[in-house]
């Protein structure tokens, strides 16, 4: 098996082999073995002079045993295109990665998935949605997939973990390295509870080059992407395009039309991306019914939940009134009332009223 593996390793190992090149090789000869094994005339025709001369002259055995030594370690995986494991959906993009380094729970790979990306330099009021969306749809048996980034991602990130909900994280460095370095602490969990993913060799360190290269990974695995935040020219419109040209979803949570991080979003609705204000809003349009018994969305405790609905009452209300009512802050009362208005159950109306509306 390690033989295996190593062969698999080595094919992806080698600089100048591209992952288009790899399949065209795997198509050709069957296995990376085989490849290996190959008359030299052979390679050069399937693979052109210069590729097949690197995969012929190329030294990366230490690389190799380096990379065999990390997947003994527990946790620690190489899923290679061959393998049961491999994501199905990724098998359907247009360019799937000839392996993947992951740690953490293997069985999320498979695991019907939403992406959920957007802005590094996010909002409070957007990591606070991302988190809500996270947790709500992870509630119904979802996996959310994010980047690992700063701001919208890791706050989704954060809320499937909360929820104790399956999240994976695919990263643009190796799957030994944390990137950035002030999500160390939120990656470790991934790792132990969740899934981190790399299609980058062991050691490699965050490129500019790489999270174009991540952001399809995250489109391919996922059923659908939705944006929280974005500027004009976020890198999460770039996920959410390479979504749509995977034949997958995009959904939009619109903004002020005043606020630089809601362009983007905007734009993407322009473009036909489905505006969405609650979960549920997503799982009509995947045609999703819950698979786990969770409790609903993410919502607050039963208690706490049923007791601001019933002060709240059926008439628009503000939140001045609101803690009037309830001796609660104005943040302890948004922090309940977003999953609400996830649920549906809470509307917001112009002019920062709120409306019960089940």
């Amino acid at each position: 098996m390690s033989a295996e593996l190593g062969a698999w390793l080595r094919l992806t190992l080698i600089p100048g082999v591209a992952g288009d090149c790899q399949r065209q090789l795997l198509k050709a000869f069957g296995s990376p073995q085989a490849v290996f094994s190959a008359a030299p005339s052979a390679l050069r025709e399937v693979a052109g002079a210069e590729a097949a001369a690197r995969l012929l002259a190329y030294d990366c055995d230490g690389d190799v045993a380096s990379a065999l030594a990390w997947t003994a370690e527990p946790g620690n995986h190489v899923v290679t295109l061959a393998d049961a494991d491999y994501p199905r959906a990724l098998l359907d993009s247009p360019d799937p990665p000839t392996v993947l380094y992951a740690r953490g729970r293997l069985e999320f790979l498979n695991r019907p998935a939403l992406a959920i990306v957007g802005s590094r330099s996010a909002t409070p009021q957007g990591e606070a949605n991302a988190e809500a969306f996270a947790a709500a749809l992870t509630g119904v048996g979802l996996a959310v997939i994010s980047g690992l980034a700063l701001g919208i991602d890791a706050a989704a990130h954060r809320g499937a973990l909360k929820a104790e909900g399956a999240t994976i994280a695919v990263v643009g460095t190796g799957a030994d390295r944390i990137y950035p370095s002030r999500n160390e602490v939120l990656a470790r969990e991934i790792a132990k509870r969740g899934l981190l993913i790399s299609e980058f060799p062991l050691g490699t360190p965050a490129r500019a080059a790489n999270f174009p290269r991540r952001n399809r990974i995250i489109a391919g695995l996922a059923l659908g992407c939705l944006v929280v935040e974005a500027a004009e020219r976020s890198g999460s419109l770039i996920t959410a395009r390479l979504a749509g040209e995977a034949g997958r979803e995009v959904f939009a949570v619109p903004g002020s039309i005043h606020s630089p991080q809601a362009k983007g979003c905007h734009k993407l609705i322009r473009q036909g991306a489905k505006l969405v204000e609650s979960a549920q809003d997503i799982l009509e349009e995947l045609r999703w019914s819950a698979t786990s018994p969770k409790a609903p969305e993410g919502a607050p405790a039963g208690a706490e939940g049923a007791s601001l609905l019933a002060r709240m009452g059926h008439d628009p209300v503000d939140l001045d009134t609101l803690a009037t009512r309830t001796g609660l802050t104005a943040d302890g009362l948004l922090a309940m009332l977003l999953p609400l208005e996830l649920e549906g159950r809470v509307a917001q109306l112009p002019g920062g009223r709120y409306q019960r509306i089940q």
